[in-house]
C-alpha cells in the first residue's frame, strides 16, 4: 500500500512530528521519515525515537509515542496523501481481467479500508491483509501464504508486486513471483539489489506484462 498505490509519507510525517513534539524531542523533516517506513507503525515510531534520542528508546516511552503517533495519523490519515499516478487505472484495468487482487501492507489494519474508501480502491480488492492481522507480517511470508489459501490460489501462481525489500523477501519466501517499483520506500536502497523477477517503472507497466 505504502510505497506502492499511495504516497502516505507526507501524513506519516507529520503524525510522527507532533508525536515527538508532545513529548518535547526534536522532530525530523519529512525526507528522514521517508526513509523510516516500511516495517509497520510500531517500528516506525522505534526509528524515529532512536533518532531523536541517539539511543534505543525504553519501552514505556516507546509506548507514549506511539499511542500519540496512532492518535494523530488517526485524525488525518489522507490530508496529504496521494495517489501514485497510473495506479487507480492499473488496478481498474486488472480487475476487470479477472485478476484477483489483494492488498497486503505491514500498516495497521484499521487504517486500509478508510484509505482505500478515501481513493475509491475498495471494489478492486478482494481481500487486504494489514500488518496487524496476522501472528506475523513482511517480510514474513505468512501474510502472502495466508491471502493464497484464502483465495484458493496456488503460490506458484501469484505475483508480489511491492516497492521493498520486505516485500520481495516476502514474496520469495512465499514461493510468488516478485515484481519491484522503484519509487516507492525501500530506506534509501535500490530496490534491484534485492533481485526482483521483474522491474518496472510503474503499476500501469504491469498491464503490459500481464496481457
Amino acid at each position: 500500500m505504502d510505497g506502492t498505490l499511495i504516497d502516505s509519507v507526507p501524513d506519516l510525517a507529520v503524525a510522527v512530528q507532533k508525536a515527538l513534539e508532545a513529548l518535547g524531542l526534536p522532530t525530523p523533516k519529512e525526507a528522514e521519515v521517508r526513509d523510516w517506513v516500511g516495517n509497520g507503525a510500531p517500528v516506525l515510531v522505534e526509528r524515529a525515537l532512536t533518532w531523536a534520542l541517539k539511543t534505543q528508546p525504553e519501552a514505556e516511552l516507546q509506548k507514549r509515542a506511539y499511542d500519540a503517533f496512532i492518535a494523530h495519523y488517526s485524525a488525518a490519515p489522507n490530508t496529504l496523501t496521494t495517489l501514485y499516478p497510473g495506479v487507480k487505472q492499473a488496478l481498474q484495468t486488472l480487475h476487470q481481467q479477472g485478476m484477483i487482487l489483494v492488498l497486503i501492507t505491514n500498516k495497521p489494519e484499521r487504517f486500509i479500508k478508510p484509505l482505500l474508501a478515501h481513493f475509491e480502491l475498495l471494489a478492486y480488492f478482494t481481500l487486504w491483509v494489514g500488518g496487524d492481522s496476522l501472528a506475523e507480517k513482511k517480510p514474513h511470508p505468512l501474510p502472502l501464504l495466508h491471502a493464497a489459501q484464502t483465495c484458493q490460489v496456488p503460490p506458484a501462481a501469484c505475483v508480489m508486486v511491492g516497492d521493498s525489500r520486505h516485500d520481495i523477501a516476502a514474496g520469495k519466501a512465499a514461493g510468488f513471483a516478485t515484481v519491484a517499483l522503484p519509487y516507492g520506500y525501500n530506506h534509501g536502497e535500490p530496490i534491484e539489489n534485492s533481485q526482483p523477477d521483474l522491474l518496472l517503472a510503474s503499476l500501469s507497466a504491469l498491464l503490459g506484462s500481464a496481457a
